[in-house]
């Protein structure tokens, strides 16, 4: 199914996957809504868009803040008329014992990582209704699946987030509305300690890697919905 034309937002846009999904969906023709708190990043990525000939507008602000989220789909309403697909990708990790965790770094990466994702279902899916369908795509990661020592902040924000796409996959198939989850292993970007391009992180997948695959799900035929994708370097197990 074509992407051209299509009203897609995505969260998270500023750096990493999210830039390099917008850039590759720009190149096809779509009409890009980017979310992030980076303003001097999104400046440069709407610029960038704006060369190749696709439309692009930016929301600068925390996903975790409601008021935010409901004025940023009610401006992109009103600029697109609907939201055809959503691109929960924005979310960040902290590590350590649990006993060494704060309150407010446990609000914080729930805020962004399980909240975040929950409010902007909450404010696309009765516009994707009118519209007779739409497209969630919502970008967790392998640990939503398994657990490490140290991770159990993270590991278990991406399960809560997890568990959710699962559910409102349910509610929300028989209105034409598809919820499709990446579980994504390593990845090069500026996630991770070190910078993005670090030789240490060579054989990581690259953000480009994960824009084809996330351009593969939105994609996919009217009638074909790929719920859940496990993608991994091959260098690293599973």
């Amino acid at each position: 199914m074509s992407i051209k034309n299509k009203s897609v937002l995505i969260t998270g846009a500023s750096k990493g996957i999210g830039r390099a999904l917008a850039l590759l969906l720009a190149k096809k023709g779509a009409n890009l809504s980017l979310v992030a708190r980076g303003e001097i990043e999104l400046l440069s990525l709407k610029a960038e868009i704006e060369l190749i000939g696709s439309k692009a507008e930016i929301f600068i602000g925390s996903v975790a803040d409601e008021d935010f989220v409901k004025q940023t789909t009610a401006s992109i309403i009103k600029s697109y008329g609907k939201i055809d697909a959503l691109v929960n990708n924005a979310g960040f990790g902290i590590f350590g014992k649990a006993t060494e965790i704060s309150t407010a770094d446990w609000d914080s990466i729930y805020g962004t990582n399980v909240k975040g994702t929950f409010l902007f279902c909450r404010e696309a899916i009765p516009h994707m209704k009118a519209e007779g369908g739409g497209h969630i795509v919502n970008v967790a990661s392998d640990v939503a699946k398994r657990v490490f020592d140290g991770g159990s902040l993270y590991c278990s924000s991406k399960y809560a987030q997890d568990a959710f796409s699962m559910a409102l996959r349910k509610e929300v198939r028989k209105d034409a509305i598809k919820v499709s989850v990446v579980y994504s292993g390593l990845v090069d970007t500026y996630f991770h300690s070190r910078e993005e391009g670090d030789q240490r992180q060579a054989e990581y997948l690259s953000s480009q890697d994960m824009a084809d695959a996330i351009t593969y799900i939105l994609e996919a035929p009217k009638h074909v919905v790929i719920d859940e994708l496990m993608i991994h370097p091959i260098s690293q197990e599973y």
